[in-house]
């Protein structure tokens, strides 16, 4: 299955103490409410399984104020770095998504999903024994620069007013249009076939789903993206950021 908004359905299992945990009531005095009623960006590791939204859903019924956003959407299997602004602070968000980003991860090859990633179930396999670490090597420079990307099929991007997973999901013929991105640094850090580590630098707008997707095609055998880490966010870092249980605590009164 590849339906990207059926997520919390499909892994209920692994995700009901986290929607357990968004019901919880915080107890938070009134000055820290006006603390982030002032405005406060808050760096945010975010955990696996957690949507961007639900983070900002809990935060924003922990602290009590409407006027809370993210700066750039992590998928439900990603973690790393969310930035979350309050109060009038939310008015730096498309600054901190312009920024540059830092991602760190897997390609699995040898397969491909619909998804690009493994929300949906890995099909038709390739031989993969031709692969050679030169080959990954080589591969990786037609994606450094300024290149055209095609947005995964299944994505949040609108298209006359709907997301492209939900025409997908429909059957709906969509053509998509490539968007140019810069992908300023792409390095391979380890490589245990079918497994290869990567860290990539790119800029806002950047698919690592569809790199994924892309460098297993360029490499001759399928790829797919299997773990998703984002590390920096232009000058801030995942070693600033703070997980969820920790923040709560550090708000509760």
């Amino acid at each position: 299955m590849a339906k990207k908004e059926t997520y919390r359905y499909k892994h209920a299992d692994k995700i009901a103490p986290t929607h357990q945990s968004l019901q919880q009531f915080v107890n938070i005095s009134a000055e820290k409410k006006n603390e982030f009623e002032e405005g406060k960006v808050i760096l945010i590791d975010k955990p696996i399984h957690w949507t961007s939204f639900d983070v900002v859903r809990k935060i924003r019924g922990s602290i009590r104020i409407k006027k809370v956003g993210h700066a750039g959407t992590l998928d439900p299997l990603a973690t790393g770095l969310l930035i979350v602004c309050t109060g009038k602070f939310t008015k730096q968000i498309n600054t901190f998504m312009a920024a540059e980003k830092e991602y760190t991860g897997t390609f699995t090859l040898g397969h491909i999903t619909p998804t690009y990633d493994l929300e949906s179930t890995p099909e038709q396999p390739k031989d993969i024994s031709f692969v050679t670490e030169e080959i990954i090597q080589k591969t990786t420079l037609q994606f450094i620069g300024e290149i055209e990307q095609f947005p995964p099929i299944y994505s949040a991007i609108k298209k006359d007013g709907m997301a492209l997973y939900e025409l997908a999901r429909r059957g709906v013929d969509v053509e998509l249009k490539a968007r140019k991105i810069t992908i300023h640094k792409f390095e391979i850090t380890k490589i245990e076939l079918p497994i290869v580590y990567f860290k990539i630098v790119c800029s806002t707008g950047t698919y690592i789903r569809s790199v994924a997707n892309d460098f297993g095609a360029a490499v001759g055998c399928g790829g797919f993206l299997s773990s998703l880490r984002r590390t920096k966010i232009g000058d801030s870092t995942v070693e600033d950021a703070i997980g969820m249980e920790a923040f709560i605590e550090s708000i509760s009164g």
